[in-house]
């Protein structure tokens, strides 16, 4: 859970930044928590990583709250955008930025723990990895991966889009960082592909929908197939079961 704090007064990122550790500490969330003075730093921040929680002051010295927010919309639609305000007078204003809520100053731990337990069961849980690659941190969604193959020290993750990622990590700590998702099953020894990319299996390879044919462990071919029979099976009852066409 990365969580952005910008606000010119320290005492309250301080502050927040206590209730969101206990907080998330309680629900099992680890949190990586980013305090900025002023909306210019945080903005500057935006190049190298993004946000699941923003919480926003609106009275700053430099770039106000409001105009902030606007710039942060430019970039990013999906984060959660909390804004602190001493009063009201801007907040319909802020809410043309998408806000999720507000939380007046001076505030009670109880009042922002309401509204985290509010976003904690709007944000989607384990649906992205973020991978160091090229000197920089890329946030990936999982249904953007195709495949991740070992390469020494290395993981070669290819993309829907054709986009290939290298990064130094191993192939236990990609399916740690995926929370064991389902889709990513294992082919071979230092190969994993996403299930949702599979056409067939043929001549013990899997074929997946980029053409890329990656070979998959003889003696563990049924069982290969069968993991993803079993995660598509269980995918259809999700959908079937939340009411969608």
């Amino acid at each position: 859970m990365r969580i952005a704090l910008v606000d010119d007064e320290k005492i309250y990122t301080d502050k927040i930044a206590d209730i969101c550790r206990g907080f998330f500490g309680k629900n099992c969330a680890e949190t990586e928590i980013s305090a900025f003075s002023d909306g210019e730093s945080f903005l500057g921040s935006l190049d190298k990583r993004g946000y699941d929680i923003v919480f926003m002051d609106i009275f700053m010295n430099g770039i106000d709250g409001v105009s902030a927010a606007k710039k942060l919309r430019e970039n990013d639609a999906a984060c959660l955008l909390i804004f602190l305000t001493s009063c009201g007078e801007r907040m319909p204003e802020a809410f043309s930025c998408h806000a999720f809520e507000y939380i007046i100053k001076p505030f009670m731990p109880e009042r922002v723990e309401s509204v985290l337990k509010d976003a904690l069961a709007l944000l989607p849980k384990h649906n992205y990895i973020d991978i160091y690659s090229e000197r920089r941190t890329v946030r990936v969604p999982f249904e953007k991966i195709i495949s991740v193959i070992t390469d020494a020290h290395y993981l070669d993750i290819t993309l829907a889009d054709g986009t290939e990622l290298r990064s130094r990590m191993t192939m236990p700590q990609f399916m740690e960082r995926t929370g064991g998702d389902a889709r990513f099953i294992h082919i071979n020894k230092g190969i994993a592909v996403n299930a949702d990319y599979i056409v067939d299996f043929e001549n013990n390879c899997c074929i997946l929908e980029n053409g890329a044919r990656l070979p998959t462990r003889v003696r563990d071919r049924l069982k290969i197939e069968q993991a993803a029979r079993d995660y598509n099976f269980s995918k259809i009852r999700s959908v079937q079961g939340s009411g969608k066409r």
